[in-house]
């Protein structure tokens, strides 16, 4: 078969084509970091790399509910240490009104100081964390305790436990049932003891120190059990962190490109259209100026 010059000049052409096509490639991988930028340059590195951020995003959203977990047990915790204190000096006053040597005013006095700390009570009861009452259920948008016109406390407690998603088939109640606390009869409890200051029922003072007790034995086993639920929050959490670093270092293993390789390639790459164009120019068919030197 004859080799014409054109047929020369033709393949020149399509070759150097596609050594662009080639620098082309390089350097998008080096502006994009990737190993492709279109489906069709590779469906397999596409596919699976759907997958892995798919999985790199699904950890994302656990962690985004952790903190949410995170800021709803934290402020339960703190809420229930200062309801453990207020039920701590009540039975300190309890104490102190058992000593029959109180006179009127001295009993004046801590009656005033009970009802302060029973106030103290309801406000902790209705602890509002970003616009949801924590202490009830799911029922975040309405206190659980409140006051009527003559001074007498209402309570509405919702006992549907808060559930959050923070693993794969996971979830963890949030929150602590606010009836188990800041229920009636604690509230009943502490009425009967400020009853009994204004009274001077030296007997019902007396048992109200017992009483106090069981009520704050109540509020350290809650606390416990929030406690136990924190710890295994903890290790949900360090689990998705160590997830987090294998999704991610998979999935830049299958997308993210070698910058040595693709540096290397691009170079030789370069060297090799030197030579084409070098090579190519000395097949182009020559002008009459070229037979007449």
């Amino acid at each position: 078969m004859r080799v014409t010059q054109g047929m020369l000049s033709n393949n020149m052409l399509s070759n150097l084509t596609n050594s662009y096509a080639k620098f082309n490639t390089y350097f998008d991988q080096l502006s994009t970091g990737k190993k492709i930028s279109l489906p069709s340059q590779d469906p397999v590195v596409a596919m699976k790399g759907i997958n892995y951020r798919a999985q790199v995003a699904e950890i994302g959203q656990f962690q985004r509910n952790i903190s949410e977990v995170h800021n709803w047990m934290d402020n339960t915790d703190a809420a229930l240490d200062k309801a453990t204190a207020a039920m701590q000096k009540l039975r300190e006053l309890a104490i102190q009104a058992s000593n029959g040597t109180n006179d009127d005013q001295a009993l004046n006095s801590i009656k005033e100081e009970a009802e302060q700390l029973q106030e103290h009570l309801i406000d902790i009861a209705n602890t509002n964390v970003n616009g949801k009452y924590i202490f009830n259920g799911t029922n975040t948008d309405t206190a659980p305790v409140t006051k009527n016109e003559d001074g007498g406390i209402l309570i509405e407690h919702n006992t549907s436990p808060v559930m959050i998603e923070v693993a794969h088939g996971t979830k963890l109640q949030v929150n602590v049932e606010g009836e188990s606390i800041f229920s009636k009869d604690l509230f009943a409890d502490i009425d009967k003891f400020i009853k009994a200051l204004e009274s001077g029922d030296q007997e019902e003072m007396d048992q109200s120190i017992s009483v106090l007790d069981e009520n704050i034995n109540r509020i350290i086993d809650e606390r416990a059990d929030l406690g136990a639920r924190m710890n295994r929050l903890e290790l949900v959490e360090n689990r998705l962190s160590e997830q987090e670093i294998i999704a991610t270092k998979t999935m830049s293993d299958n997308e993210d490109i070698d910058f040595e390789e693709v540096i290397t390639n691009l170079l030789t790459q370069e060297s090799l259209h030197r030579a084409a164009l070098a090579a190519g120019s000395r097949i182009i068919q020559p002008s009459l100026i070229d037979f007449l030197r």
